[in-house]
């Protein structure tokens, strides 16, 4: 296998994209979408075990994450217009290079967190241009918070502008999961019960930085419209979805909002839909200590539906 780096145009500027390529032709390529406040560059290992099982796997850093972010002041900040629709542009981008790459390949999504909500409105979309789709630590359900976020956060946007970084937006999610799992170490030990992890996250200088009120906005906005039965009616009812969820992720209230989602899909006709759960697991399931079964049990799912027929 290889490891390899590149920049690919998109439509507000370039794209940062890793890839980890097999040394014989894919069965499959696995396109990556990472959740906020981190980047493509945390699912090496991840990546590096799906491309011994024979995957192409690609992993960009959305727009004011990572090395996409062009200054330490655009982390955070996906832009002052349309970003969550730039996102969605980014993510399409990175596909339509993996076919050109490797045409009548299967291709597959997997979102964590914010990239789980970004690949459920992806689905709607371009669901037929993909082969299945796994979701990590996401929800069917906002929750009553959901409105009042936005109204603050398009408060914060008439005060301080979209790029106003939202320490109040910190404090109502970041802040309030962490409380959870008092008494706590650090800031994130929500994320993982490996402290190791939890350290590597801190400590990493592109993790952990706070995001704008412009891109909460988005973010709150684009996902209360995820279950609208209208977009549901569009992913195509043969598009294999696998959600894996822990019980102790405080992000998506356990597996409450997980499970929402499983049964808003199969509402929609949706023929195979897996919810996988892990018990203890918090946020970041491939950074935690169940990482190992985690992986496998994602691998052996991919494996399944790499090569079946959607009917």
């Amino acid at each position: 296998m290889s490891a390899t780096e590149f920049q690919l145009k998109v439509r507000n500027g370039v794209a940062f994209v890793r890839a980890w390529l097999p040394s014989a032709a894919p069965r499959a390529c696995v396109q990556i979408v990472h959740g906020m406040s981190e980047h493509g560059g945390r699912y090496a290992r991840f990546a590096t075990a799906l491309t011994r099982a024979g995957y192409a796997v690609f992993a960009h850093d959305l727009p004011g994450h990572g090395r996409t972010a062009r200054a330490p002041d655009e982390l955070g900040h996906f832009a002052d217009e349309h970003g969550w629709r730039l996102a969605l542009q980014s993510i399409r981008a990175v596909q339509v290079d993996m076919r050109e790459r490797y045409p009548g390949v299967p291709l597959m999504l997997f979102g964590h967190s914010m990239g789980a909500l970004l690949s459920q409105d992806y689905i709607v979309h371009h669901g037929r241009d993909i082969q299945a789709c796994v979701l990590s630590s996401t929800t069917g359900n906002m929750g009553a918070m959901r409105a009042i976020g936005a109204v603050l956060m398009n408060a914060e946007i008439a005060w301080g502008g979209p790029r106003h970084r939202s320490a109040l937006a910190e404090r109502l999610s970041f802040g309030k999961f962490n409380r959870r799992f008092k008494p706590t170490r650090t800031a994130f030990d929500w994320l993982s019960r490996d402290a190791a992890e939890v350290d590597a996250y801190v400590n990493d200088p592109r993790c952990g930085f706070r995001a704008s009120s412009g891109l909460w906005s988005d973010l709150l906005a684009y996902g209360a419209r995820l279950r609208e039965p209208a977009r549901l009616a569009r992913i195509p009812k043969n598009l294999p979805v696998l959600i894996i969820a822990g019980t102790e992720d405080a992000a998506t209230q356990g597996t409450r909002g997980p499970s929402i989602l499983e049964r808003a899909y199969a509402q929609a006709g949706l023929k195979d839909v897996t919810l996988k759960i892990y018990d203890g697991g918090r946020h970041e399931l491939l950074n935690d200590t169940c990482r190992e079964q985690v992986t496998t049990d994602i691998t052996d799912w991919l494996i399944a539906h790499s090569t079946a027929r959607r009917t």
